[in-house]
């Protein structure tokens, strides 16, 4: 069993409580299943895809819900299993339930079933306000250019 010290982290972090309280319970949590296997990739900049292989599963069996910064993934069968007897069975058909922890401001745009994988599709869709921003510094109503220069007089407004 490994043990990581995270209290540097502590010192230096502020804000990131979420993420460092995972950290520290990640020791003690049970091992999580490993079925149905998944794929999580990464799109592009601010987008990503998870694959599950759910065979056997139809849309209607699977049920999807994003919970603030948890995403639950539930499969249950709704087939008569009673009526077949099987000589060798390959296909699970168990139920399954799997939680994806996510960033702040990832949100599902979609979710498809196609061909027994389950795509779902997510976008870190940060508010404007959230966004980073310069700020000047001074006391002055001075406007700053790209290169942290202040403009002033008629530069002011060509740089605009």
């Amino acid at each position: 069993m490994r043990t990581y010290d995270v209290a540097p982290l502590f010192r230096s972090s502020v804000g990131f409580d979420r993420l460092l309280d995972m950290l520290t319970q990640a020791d003690r949590l049970e091992p999580t299943t490993t079925w149905p296997p998944y794929n999580i990739e990464k799109v592009a900049e601010d987008e990503y895809r998870i694959t599950m292989a759910v065979a056997g599963f139809s849309p209607d069996e699977i049920e999807l819900t994003q919970h603030d910064t948890a995403l639950y993934v539930a499969g249950q069968r709704k087939g008569q299993e009673g009526e077949r007897q099987y000589l060798h069975r390959g296909i699970a058909a168990r139920s399954f339930r799997q939680t994806f922890n996510l960033a702040d401001h990832v949100k599902v745009t979609g979710a498809e079933l196609d061909n027994g994988l389950l795509t779902i599709e997510l976008k870190r869709e940060v508010p404007e306000a959230l966004k980073p921003r310069r700020i000047s510094v001074g006391g002055g109503q001075a406007a700053v250019g790209q290169d942290n220069a202040t403009v002033q007089g008629e530069d002011h407004a060509q740089a605009a």
